[in-house]
């Protein structure tokens, strides 16, 4: 049985990098899980990166392996927005250089033995650790919620399910949600030969065009250029990203909650005047019929679709992680189904660590994105390091 002092259960940007900075400790570590297996997999193909390119960075421990030096070694240019092809090959190029021997084994079972843990693969294989680092991703949080639970899967349907739209050619598709994924995954949809509506319960948010670092002196300085977005909120997050830790969780739990996602610019012209926009609505009841479903909406109108894809988010819930053992489930101290964190992203069972939108709640808007896994990465292989020595 082979023995380490960390696994790491996922491959995708905070997976890697987190691998890369224990690694960077002389740590003996194993990385479990598909390469970018939630962006290669669940994720649309066209669909592009509303980030900048330089706030999407993986981070390895002497901050060598960023799109710069990628750009300069590829065929791929600066711009934005990012096409998600380009952050995929990124991630395999960093992947190849930092992390070359990720195990693309899925974990079947991890349980608490003698102060580590074992675990247990999909092939049968068994390993040994001291520390674990859960950095799962979205793909366990897909949001479904009423009343679209109990409805069959060629019906409706999470927008993490596909990555080709080509199937929904020639139906009809109601797209649930209001943010930046429901608008891009309708224009997609739309331009797949799909008839679209979207339903969404506020007013669409369109952004303003994102001109990145080319802004005037007085704009950067009122609003400077940050990962998440402009303004000095996020740049405060960007230069001291535990400090939102320290905030009592009232406070943290009213701005994450305050956080709205708009739409992209370039996206008004692929849908405005190509896909229908139900502003302001709500689907009361949804019904299968006829081989497709048919949606009441609150203001009193039928839609008869072939489909509903609910871009309704991901929302964390450590009970969906069914890798976990129930014995050690229970072990982990959590409020809202969510794992309570230390200042070092430990949960209440000393060695297991969580990484991720899953510490978002603790650690702020930050970790919602790529831009945050250098920070956790850091963090975590400090701690990591030292429970090992």
């Amino acid at each position: 049985m082979n023995r380490y002092d960390a696994v790491v259960v996922g491959a995708g940007p905070y997976g890697l990098s987190t691998a890369a900075h224990l690694k960077g400790r002389g740590l003996q570590v194993a990385t479990f899980g598909k390469t970018l297996g939630m962006w290669r997999d669940h994720m649309p193909y066209g669909m592009n990166l509303r980030s900048q390119w330089w706030a999407t960075n993986l981070w390895d421990p002497r901050q060598d392996l960023g799109f710069a030096r990628f750009f300069r070694e590829s065929s791929y240019r600066e711009g934005h927005p990012l096409p998600i092809n380009a952050f995929i090959d990124y991630g395999l190029w960093f992947k190849e250089r930092a992390v070359p021997d990720v195990d693309e084994t899925l974990v079947r079972a991890i349980t608490r033995k003698d102060g580590g843990f074992h675990l247990q693969l999909e092939d049968g294989r068994e390993v040994e650790t001291r520390s674990v680092v859960m950095a799962i991703g979205l793909y366990y949080y897909a949001h479904r919620p009423e009343p679209y639970t109990g409805l069959p899967a060629e019906l409706v349907s999470h927008s993490s399910t596909y990555n080709d739209y080509g199937r929904f050619r020639g139906q009809t598709v109601i797209v649930v949600g209001g943010g930046q994924s429901a608008i891009e995954y309708a224009a997609l949809l739309h331009e797949a030969g799909a008839k679209v509506e979207v339903v969404s319960r506020r007013e669409i948010m369109w952004l303003g065009p994102d001109r990145g670092r080319n802004r005037p002196l007085l704009e950067r300085i009122r609003r400077p250029s940050a990962g998440v977005a402009p303004g000095w909120k996020n740049w405060m997050l960007d230069h001291t990203p535990y400090a939102f830790y320290r905030l009592p969780q009232w406070y943290k739990d009213s701005w994450n909650e305050d956080y709205r996602s708009g739409a992209s610019d370039w996206l008004h012209s692929r849908v405005v005047g190509k896909v229908k926009l139900r502003e302001g609505q709500t689907i009361t009841r949804l019904t299968p019929q006829g081989g497709g479903v048919e949606a009441a909406l609150s203001n009193g109108d039928v839609v008869r679709a072939d489909h509903v894809m609910l871009a309704t988010g991901f929302r964390v819930d450590v009970n969906r992680l069914t890798m976990l053992d129930p014995s050690l489930r229970s072990r982990i101290q959590a409020d809202r189904d969510i794992p309570t964190l230390s200042s070092w992203f430990e949960s209440s069972v000393p060695g297991l660590y969580f990484v991720g939108i899953t510490s978002l709640r603790a650690f702020g808007p930050l970790y919602r994105f790529v831009a945050g896994c250098g920070a956790a990465a850091r963090r975590v292989a400090g701690a990591v390091a030292r429970r090992s020595a």
